[in-house]
């Protein structure tokens, strides 16, 4: 037989069963006298009269027993004695008495930081030992704080914790989370759970510039510190470590100080004027796999001194100027860099002391103390002159100030602003010279020869000669560049025993000068063949050549007569002419020429060894010509330098 009971596990002790009694067809002391339970650690037997009666004596325990047998028997008095047993079958129905349990208290988990999402970082576990409901376990957080709730969450089926957010090693190296596991019917247990995130290299180093000396002074020594760099990464261990350095082609280099500080030091004498700024790019790479850099660009600024003299652009200047310019045109200019900054690469210019001609340099030239453009202060005359050196000074504004010189050498170049000076003969005065010819002179004789010079040089001084008024036009000719007048053919007794010639020398310059002179030349063997001197001079006044010429010079204006009459008559008071005297044998004197002038091949100046000297003896008709003398001086001083004149000089008969 078989007796199931049904015995909630939360039972109390105590809890009393009726269990129906057994029966006995006999009588009396045959019928059931008594029961007995087997021994059993939950239940004991209470009979009371008819009553039979289960007590639970012991707590009933599903989750360690579920089902129990107990077995009842029971027994008769008869003799033989008999007995009848039954199975008890209990069965316990479970109750929510047990808590989930987690698989272990404490879960740790490592989880690199920069985890992908949806990561699993650990799955935790918790059983029920109850049943149904009552076993069903479901998971959560326990009071966490936001910063967890968004990084993580948990299944609340099957405990695994996923990542929801981004984990960060330098913000949070570690959490701890309180995991619940809790039963249908409420029923819940905690474990801990404890995740260390572990460092990934993803930080780059950072550099700080703590301190920096700028400008820098370009004197400043090599080794100075200039500034002071600190280098910090926020990653860990082999992923902190940094090295430090800078790019190449720089006067500095980094030296270590305390923990991650670095000193910005030079390692050479700096120059302004070659680099006047740096930008240095300081780089930083840890030791992390991969490693990771960062770099940082520091601007420093030179600060300039005064090192540098001003520099010309040439070592030496050339100024070209025409003679007679007009005071305050420009000459040239001069040019000095100084690669200083500011004042101290500020330039100016100025004129050294110093004399020309045994004037003060001042007096001639002038300089333009910020552009260095160099005036004339006077007009120039080559005829005094032709070149003079100055010297040009270019200092800077630095304290002290630095300078140095340049030579400039100024040329001044001629303008025929002379006309030809007639030295022989004289065309002025009343007094004149004559010069005898031989009857017997052959075509190409040498009769005479004019002597004349320019005081320009060049082309302007280069002088031509030509007859241009003669009593016999095809008896002489003159050499175009010597001024030598030769006969054209031999002497004939036909020819006019005086022959008046009008001698015009012009020089080379653009426009030409000119200057004109009259020959007086008498054919005669003899003197007492000559006429009277002042026969000759009358005479020659009313030639007809010479009304020719009074006329054409009446037909120039009054006024320009009076003007050049003025003009001559000053330069014939200044000058020291030479004079025919009839007191005695007088020749044309050997220092008469004027210091400037000087021969000048080709041009037919003095070229000709030949001087003539004339005598005439006073007071008589048959005083002897002396014809022909020669010297060789090719340079015949005198007192004065010719005058400036365009026009042809006036002819003076008497």
């Amino acid at each position: 037989l078989l007796i199931d009971l049904e015995i909630q596990e939360s039972t109390d002790r105590g809890a009393r069963f009726l269990i129906e009694e057994a029966h006995d067809a006999d009588v009396g002391q045959n019928s059931v006298q008594q029961y007995s339970l087997k021994k059993n650690e939950n239940f004991v037997l209470v009979v009371n009269g008819n009553t039979v009666e289960l007590v639970l004596d012991k707590e009933l325990d599903r989750e360690k027993q579920q089902e129990i047998n107990l077995v009842l028997t029971a027994l008769d008095g008869g003799s033989p004695q008999r007995s009848g047993t039954v199975v008890i079958h209990v069965n316990v129905l479970d109750a929510n008495d047990n808590s989930p349990v987690f698989s272990q208290p404490v879960y740790k988990a490592s989880l690199p930081e920069n985890s992908p999402l949806d990561t699993v970082v650990v799955t935790v576990s918790a059983t029920d030992a109850d049943e149904g409901v009552n076993g069903d376990v479901s998971y959560d957080f326990g009071h966490v704080t936001d910063e967890v709730k968004q990084l993580f969450s948990i299944n609340p089926k099957t405990g695994e914790i996923h990542v929801i957010g981004n984990v960060d090693y330098e913000t949070t190296t570690s959490f701890e989370i309180r995991v619940k596991a809790k039963d249908g019917l409420g029923l819940s247990s905690h474990a801990t759970l404890i995740i260390s995130v572990t460092d990934v290299n993803d930080n780059s180093p950072v550099i700080s510039l703590k301190s920096l000396s700028s400008p820098i002074s370009e004197d400043t020594p090599s080794g100075t510190e200039v500034g002071i760099i600190n280098v910090q990464d926020r990653d860990s261990e082999r992923n902190r470590q940094v090295r430090c350095s800078l790019q190449q082609g720089v006067p500095f280099k980094l030296v270590p100080s305390i923990k991650n500080y670095y000193s910005l030091v030079t390692t050479e004498q700096l120059d302004r004027e070659l680099v006047s700024d740096y930008n240095i790019t300081i780089t930083a790479t840890d030791k992390g796999s991969p490693p990771l850099s960062s770099s940082k660009t520091v601007q420093l600024s030179v600060a300039d001194i005064n090192d540098n003299p001003p520099v010309f652009e040439e070592q030496s200047y050339s100024a070209y100027v025409t003679e007679n310019n007009k005071p305050g045109s420009t000459l040239c200019s001069v040019t000095a860099r100084d690669p200083d900054w500011r004042q101290n690469g500020t330039v100016i210019y100025s004129l050294l002391p110093g004399e020309v001609n045994g004037a003060p340099v001042s007096s001639y030239l002038s300089v333009n103390g910020d552009t260095g453009v160099i005036h004339a202060v006077r007009s120039f005359d080559y005829e005094q002159f032709r070149s003079f050196k100055v010297h040009v000074m270019a200092r800077d504004n630095g304290s002290p100030p630095l300078s140095s010189n340049v030579t400039v050498s100024v040329f001044i170049s001629d303008v025929n602003d002379n006309s030809p000076q007639i030295l022989y003969p004289t065309p002025e005065g009343n007094s004149f010279m004559t010069e005898l010819v031989p009857k017997a002179a052959h075509g190409g004789s040498l009769v005479s020869k004019v002597i004349a010079v320019d005081a320009d040089s060049g082309q302007n001084a280069w002088l031509s000669y030509q007859i241009v008024k003669s009593t016999d036009p095809g008896l002489f000719t003159i050499g175009l560049h010597s001024g030598e007048i030769r006969t054209q053919r031999d002497i004939s007794e036909s020819d006019n025993m005086k022959q008046n010639l009008i001698v015009s020398v012009k020089d080379n310059g653009q426009p030409p000068l000119s200057a004109t002179c009259a020959m007086y030349l008498l054919i005669s063997d003899n003197l007492a063949e000559v006429p009277e001197l002042k026969d000759i001079s009358y005479d020659e006044k009313n030639s007809k050549l010479t009304s020719y010429l009074i006329i054409a010079l009446v037909s120039v204006s009054t006024i320009f007569l009076t003007f050049m009459i003025i003009v001559m008559g000053v330069r014939f008071c200044r000058r020291r002419k030479p004079r025919l005297l009839f007191d005695g044998a007088v020749a044309i004197p050997s220092a008469y020429l004027p210091p400037n002038y000087a021969d000048v091949d080709g041009t037919g100046t003095l070229r000709s060894t030949y001087n003539y000297d004339a005598y005439l003896t006073t007071g008589s008709r048959t005083s002897d010509f002396k014809f022909v003398s020669s010297y060789n001086d090719n340079t015949l001083p005198a007192d004065e330098t010719l005058k400036k004149t365009e026009n042809n000089f006036p002819l003076r008969w008497g």
